[in-house]
Parts: structure tokens; C-alpha cells; sequence
């Protein structure tokens, strides 16, 4: 089983569609996926179709006080489960930081589904900050896969989110963590800009950056409002085509086929 997170500190970028069309895509590909919601908005929750709850969220396990098994809810996508969030998780930031181990601490929660092989694949969907909960995220994950959208602002905001990953690494925490992945995201074709920004990324990150981009397309914003996957919402559309392809090539990344 592996664990990644979903990261990128600036908001705005995608994240949550990612985490979002990337866990279901990977369910109707056959694999068994938890997506756990970190960001105390709730938006990966509802957009898919499920209800914030302060009860159902990671909240009691971080601290310790409930087995994180019991958290877990199934989703009307076969094969693919969900921790809701809630906005109680914005104090659990406060609680955590108060203790050794709030680095880790993520980690010792999640090890406990890994040795019980349920999953395949655990996506985290981060909150749009450098706070614990991300922090925490990153020194659980075994690889982090970045959204990033293509302007030049996401330019810079990259640079930082591949510092505070090595800078996690350097801490002990996570010395294996992986920069797995760069998904670049609002792909317009008809602009010099966006062509110009996949350039410069893939001058870079060569090895890190996916071959399929994904479109800005209405229908991917659409979809979360409706708490629905675009694979639910405009299955035949450019958006499901994308996000379908980078699950594949999430797949083949990591020696699986579908």
C-alpha cells in the first residue's frame, strides 16, 4: 500500500479536483482507494457527495482518543472509501503542534490501515497551507504528486512546495519521501502561456511531470457542486478523458496494471 499526498500550499490550483478525480479514477481502474480529507473546509467531502462530520473525521485518531478504522465510510463509487473532514480539524492543528510527535503522528494512524492491506492506495487531500495538518501529510506520505496550474505564479509556488518537502526529509521524518509527480492543471491550448509553463516545468522536473495535462474545462469546476466525480458528471467529456489518462499513467508509474 502506498500513501501519497495531494500538495500544494497555494490554493486554487486544483488540488482537491485532483485528489478527487484521481482516487475515483483509480477505483473504476480496480484499485482499492481511501482518500482521507486533511483540510478542514471539507471540499474534497463534499465533492463527493458526502457530509462533513466532526464525528467521521480524523480529528479523535490524530489525538489518539479513536481507532482511525472506525472513520472510514464507504462511497456510492465502488471500491473507493473516504475520511470525511470538518472544521473541527482547524483546532487539531493547535492540539497537534503541542506535541513531540505532531510530525509524525500521522503516520503512527496511518501505518495501522497499512498493516491491514484494505487499501491499495491512500490519497491525502492537504489543506491549501504550509500548516501542521500539511506538514504532517508530507512526513506520512511516501510519495507527494503536486497540482499545478499553468501560470507563473504556480512557478513560484512550486519551488517552495519542493522545499518544505526536502526540507521534511532532512528532519528525519520522512527521509524516503518522493517528489513522485507533477500534474499540470488549467491546461488552456490556445494561450502561448500555458504551453510556455509546461516548457519551463518539464526543463526541471523531466521525470516528475505527467504526460497528460488537464483541461480547464467548465465542467471539472461544475462537478464538486454537484458532489459528484466529472467521471459521474461529464463521463464522455475532456475532463474525464484527462483525469482517466492520468490515473492510467498513475498506474504505470507505479508497476500496476488496469
Amino acid at each position: 500500500m502506498k500513501i501519497i499526498a495531494i500538495a500544494n500550499q497555494k490554493g486554487g490550483v486544483g488540488k482537491t479536483t485532483t485528489s478527487i478525480s484521481l482516487s475515483a479514477g483509480l477505483a473504476l481502474l480496480g484499485q482499492r482507494v481511501l482518500m482521507v480529507d486533511l483540510d478542514p473546509q471539507a471540499n474534497a467531502t463534499s465533492g463527493l457527495g458526502a457530509e462533513p462530520s466532526s464525528e467521521g473525521s480524523i480529528y479523535g485518531p490524530l489525538l489518539g482518543s479513536e481507532p482511525v478504522a472506525d472513520k472510514i465510510i464507504s462511497t456510492r463509487i465502488k471500491r473507493l472509501s473516504i475520511i470525511p473532514a470538518d472544521m473541527d480539524l482547524a483546532g487539531v492543528e493547535i492540539e497537534l503542534a503541542r506535541r513531540d510527535d505532531h510530525l509524525t503522528r500521522l503516520r503512527t494512524v496511518l501505518q495501522d490501515l497499512k498493516k491491514k492491506g484494505l487499501f491499495d492506495f491512500i490519497i491525502l487531500d492537504t489543506p491549501p497551507s504550509l500548516g501542521v495538518l500539511m506538514t504532517s501529510a508530507l512526513a506520512s506520505a511516501d510519495e507527494v504528486l503536486i497540482p499545478l496550474q499553468c501560470e507563473w505564479f504556480g512557478l513560484e509556488g512550486l519551488a517552495k512546495i519542493v522545499h518544505v518537502i526536502e526540507q521534511i526529509k532532512e528532519s528525519g521524518a520522512a527521509p524516503e519521501l518522493s517528489l513522485s509527480g507533477i500534474i499540470m492543471t488549467m491546461y488552456d491550448g490556445r494561450t502561448n502561456l500555458s504551453k510556455q509553463v509546461v516548457e519551463e516545468v518539464e526543463k526541471y522536473f523531466k521525470e516528475q511531470i505527467y504526460e497528460r495535462v488537464i483541461p480547464r474545462t467548465i465542467k471539472i469546476g461544475e462537478a464538486p457542486s454537484f458532489g459528484r466525480t466529472i467521471f459521474e458528471h461529464d463521463p464522455s467529456g475532456t475532463g474525464a478523458r484527462a483525469y482517466m489518462a492520468v490515473a492510467q499513467e498513475f498506474l504505470e508509474r507505479h508497476g500496476k496494471s488496469y
